[in-house]
């Protein structure tokens, strides 16, 4: 009887510490790729600012239409760039049950803040991409539109869930939110990675308008909210095949995001970075 009691649990715990261990590796990949994302807004933005150099952002900065001359534009856009590397920071500890656990009261106001700047940045966003016309083509900007739309539904939804004690609902909502939030953050990462898988661009143009551009454009958000999907379909089953599906799904996800950190700090970040240290100091 003992020897059937262990065969029948030792296979689901097994399964269920596969999922949560995959799960943690993708944090910390992605923590460490948020955090070098962070690193890069900073420098290429707030360092010169903050020094009174502010002309030497506008020579290195790789967004059509940025300045640096104070305008109502300026500012929002400002305003969409800082809070970005502020929620780079800390909102991937949000996804962390220990933390969730271990520290309630930093996971509310952390989320609050996240929630809130995630808002701005969607809003500036829009403004800035229809408003002033930053964007390389209007296919191209498509995904990252649907993007911005997206974003101010699901934090609505996971702040509704918070505030009526549904936290079932509201840990799926938050997650969906985080992926929307980040989603230009993860463009860059399926770019830079799928560049280094093909050797070099295929499929790309300049203006981001290519098949494979708009195809990522959609993929970088929509492919991480299914596996979210899967992952909490997973959970609520007993079987250890679905949370072996999840466990999959998610441990290929966390090579795709390994591979694309990797490719946009060593081809996009970590290069302009370098520049504008260079020619601060």
């Amino acid at each position: 009887m003992l020897t059937l009691l262990k065969e029948q649990i030792v296979p689901s715990l097994s399964a269920d510490n596969a999922l949560q261990g995959s799960l943690k590796t993708w944090i910390v990949i992605a923590l460490l790729g948020q955090w070098a994302f962070a690193i890069y807004i900073l420098s290429l933005y707030a360092l010169p600012l903050l020094i009174g150099a502010a002309e030497q952002a506008d020579k290195v900065s790789p967004t059509q239409g940025f300045d640096s001359t104070g305008s109502f534009n300026s500012f929002m856009f400002f305003g969409h760039i800082i809070p970005a590397a502020f929620m780079a920071i800390s909102g991937i500890f949000q996804l962390s049950p220990g933390v969730r656990k271990r520290y309630p009261r930093f996971h509310r106001y952390n989320g609050r803040m996240f929630l809130f700047f995630g808002l701005c940045g969607a809003l500036t966003g829009l403004y800035l991409s229809w408003g002033v016309g930053i964007r390389l083509s209007d296919i191209g900007a498509l995904g990252v539109t649907l993007n911005g739309l997206l974003i101010p539904v699901f934090i609505l939804l996971a702040w509704r869930s918070a505030v009526n004690k549904q936290f079932a609902a509201h840990q799926r909502w938050a997650v969906h939110s985080f992926i929307l939030v980040n989603g230009v953050w993860a463009f860059r990462l399926f770019l830079m990675g799928w560049y280094v898988i093909n050797q070099g661009p295929n499929g790309n143009t300049r203006n981001l308008d290519g098949p494979a551009d708009i195809t990522l454009s959609f993929l970088c958000y929509l492919l991480p909210m299914c596996i979210a999907e899967l992952y909490f379909w997973a959970k609520k089953r007993r079987t250890d095949t679905a949370k072996w599906l999840a466990t999959g799904a998610i441990s290929i996800a966390a090579v795709i995001t390994l591979i694309g950190v990797g490719a946009a700090t060593m081809m996009m970040w970590s290069p302009r970075v370098m520049m504008i240290f260079n020619s601060l100091f």
